[in-house]
């Protein structure tokens, strides 16, 4: 397979974008072996831009390089991904309370638009697209606490979880369930009541960690 190269983009992004998403979709799935002659072949590129490539994605924490071994993709730990959702689950709160005692009928609008995005999304069976409108509501509404270093720290968990996700959007009733979930955030950030509508937002983060203790396609705590 062969990558279409944009004009505005240095090969090894181009590589790098195509692996990650490979990787979070579980297209690559975990302690796949990341062989460079066989990237190579499969996209069409020289062994250079896969190398750079597999050096970011290990910044990432998605590959991991051992000496004489060379390059796998990383396990997903169920107790590293209950420790990240542990504490998003903290900082979901505490925007979701700080919405609800300082949001504007704009943002109040702007989470209520990004929740019908999310629904719509959810008719067109794409992972990427269903994804992508659930991480823009959670954004919206730490938005929507006016504090800027909250708003960075919700973002930065979103994409530590985002490999979970794909996971996690795979089963229908699930993806249909979070419509609901949604509403009675909105409604409870809506109503002004700072500690209902934390409680609400926490409530949310508990049935993520349920799914991901109940798990069978996450590594155990040692990783195995």
């Amino acid at each position: 397979m062969n990558l279409e190269i944009k004009k505005h983009k240095r090969l090894s992004e181009v590589v790098y974008d195509q692996l990650r998403q490979e990787i979070l979709a579980g297209t690559i799935s975990p302690g796949t072996r990341m062989m460079e002659i066989e990237l190579s072949t499969k996209l069409g590129v020289s062994r250079t831009p896969i190398r750079e490539a597999l050096r970011k994605l290990e910044k990432e924490g998605l590959v991991v390089v051992e000496p004489r071994h060379g390059a796998y993709t990383s396990q997903v730990s169920k107790a590293d991904m209950i420790g990240i959702l542990e504490v998003r689950q903290h900082m979901d709160k505490l925007a979701a309370g700080y919405a609800a005692s300082r949001g504007t009928a704009a943002d109040f609008a702007r989470i209520e638009e990004c929740a019908a995005a999310y629904e719509a999304a959810t008719k067109t069976k794409n992972s990427q697209e269903i994804i992508k409108c659930d991480e823009r509501f959670h954004e919206a509404i730490a938005e929507a606490s006016h504090n800027t270093t909250l708003v960075t720290i919700v973002t930065e968990l979103q994409d530590m979880v985002v490999r979970f996700r794909y996971m996690y959007y795979n089963d229908p009733d699930i993806v249909q369930s979070m419509i609901e979930e949604h509403k009675e955030i909105i409604e409870a950030i809506k109503s002004g009541k700072e500690e209902k509508a934390s409680e609400v937002a926490g409530r949310h983060i508990d049935g993520l960690i349920k799914f991901i203790e109940e798990s069978q396609k996450l590594a155990d705590e040692t990783g195995k």
